[in-house]
């Protein structure tokens, strides 16, 4: 017997697959990652505990495909900035294409754990917890105060342990 959840979420595909995939495309400029983006938003949808609570079937999907888009930019962001530290390195120090893609990897979920820290929080995390900087260096790279980072390390130790925590 077929889930009535994955019915109503079926029909919605039929019925909205093409106009996401436009309205993506135009954001996007790209066929393909439209479509990937689609079938991701799709998902997400099927992976919701109730469906048929959604009324408006439209607006779900427009805002799941808009934080789904956020992602790949805010990844492909980071990727950018870890490959041009990378060219800053000797080539005897680069990792491997393997290493490279877990490390991509470890930080788009470091990225999203510290989803609430501005900029300049994430990167006083990442210099102090990555780059082994003290707050002083930390404070002079960014151009902040000592007690500033030691706020924003502060916020970013209080995500990770509530994240340790679920």
């Amino acid at each position: 017997m077929e889930n009535p959840a994955r019915r109503l979420v079926a029909q919605w595909f039929v019925q909205n697959q093409r106009w996401l995939h436009a309205r993506l495309y135009r954001r996007l400029g790209c066929t393909h990652n439209a479509e990937d983006l689609v079938a991701e938003t799709f998902l997400r949808v099927l992976s919701l505990p109730d469906p048929a609570q959604i009324r408006e079937p439209r607006a779900l999907l427009t805002t799941i495909a808009q934080r789904l888009m956020q992602e790949s930019w805010r990844r492909r962001d980071l990727e950018r900035a870890y490959l041009q530290m990378l060219e800053e390195l000797p080539e005897q120090v680069h990792p491997s294409p393997e290493e490279r893609l877990l490390l991509i990897e470890t930080l788009v979920r470091l990225d999203q754990l510290l989803d609430g820290l501005p900029g300049q929080g994430k990167a006083a995390f990442i210099h102090s917890q990555i780059g082994g900087l003290t707050y002083m260096q930390i404070a002079e790279r960014l151009s902040i105060s000592p007690s500033r980072v030691q706020q924003y390390m502060t916020e970013a130790f209080k995500l990770c342990y509530g994240a340790l925590q679920q």
